[in-house]
């Protein structure tokens, strides 16, 4: 008798909402051409996709989960938490969101002043601005973008080993939500939260140990294990943590572009056998 096979589940991406290229629609369309059977739409500290993204979803035939990807500040770094399952009409969530992205202009202003100086550009702001769906949601990627359009760089990923990083011009540092309180927001949503891609953080093991334990004490459930930035030797190193910390695994591209992205939708490799799925709590 053959095993059934795994549950092609892809619970990180974003689309144009935050710093995406694809609209969620599109989004929607891709990952169910990729053999998506369980998808989420999660833009950066921002909701206003999702209706557009789960009727999409919907007429498609696969089954969706609303979600969103929360800035947090964390021992002088940005953490990002995922959240999968939140009602995405839920006040406090809302509120808290809201907050977050009011502090974003003044980081992104601040950001191209910054790269005008070290590069001789002109307006940078502005063209960061045109590759931005959500002028609210200005990001570090859409100036990476119009740094790869000014010839620049070749490539994103290229701009981020230049610029934009702590100690590269570009890099504004920012205070962002504390863990508690996006973790009270996705517990008042009645949302699951996920620590996103751990393998790209720059802790030492000790910080990075105090960040699993701080997130379980505040319930956090869960951890990315298989993720667009990982290697195969991260794979199994937070597969060993999450059992370790009893974390629940996720499993998700973290797709922002046809053109940029290092995973496609649905494109990864399966959950490691002996976890326990995040989406034995979606419902």
């Amino acid at each position: 008798m053959s095993r059934p096979s795994p549950l092609n589940a892809d619970l990180h991406c974003h689309s144009i909402v935050s710093d995406g290229t694809l609209a969620p629609a599109e989004l929607a369309e891709r990952a169910h051409a990729q053999g998506v059977d369980l998808w989420a739409l999660t833009d950066h500290d921002e909701l206003s996709g999702l209706t557009e993204a789960g009727l999409a979803a919907h007429a498609l035939g696969m089954r969706f989960v609303p979600g969103v990807e929360i800035s947090v500040s964390f021992a002088s770094q940005t953490v990002h938490i995922v959240a999968l399952g939140v009602e995405p009409d839920n006040t406090e969530l809302l509120q808290g969101l809201q907050h977050i992205r009011s502090g974003r202009d003044q980081r992104a202003r601040d950001m191209a002043h910054d790269l005008e100086r070290h590069l001789g550009l002109p307006d940078v702001y502005a063209g960061a601005l045109r590759y931005a769906g959500n002028p609210a949601l200005l990001s570090r990627t859409h100036f990476a973008r119009y740094l790869v359009e000014q010839g620049v760089c070749r490539q994103t990923h290229e701009v981020f080993t230049r610029f934009l990083t702590p100690g590269k011009p570009g890099y504004v540092d920012h205070a962002w939500a504390r863990m508690e309180e996006a973790l009270g927001w996705i517990a008042a949503a009645k949302g699951v939260a996920v620590i996103a891609h751990p393998g790209r953080y720059r802790f030492s093991a000790t910080e990075e140990w105090a960040l699993l334990e701080q997130f379980k004490s505040l319930g956090g459930q869960a951890i990315e294990v298989v993720t667009g930035s990982h290697t195969n030797s991260q794979y199994r190193k937070y597969a060993n943590l999450a059992l370790e910390f009893g974390f629940y695994a996720s499993r998700g591209s973290d797709f922002h572009s046809p053109g940029e992205s290092v995973c496609d939708l649905g494109r990864l490799p399966p959950l490691p056998a002996d976890l326990a799925p995040v989406w034995d709590l979606l419902h």
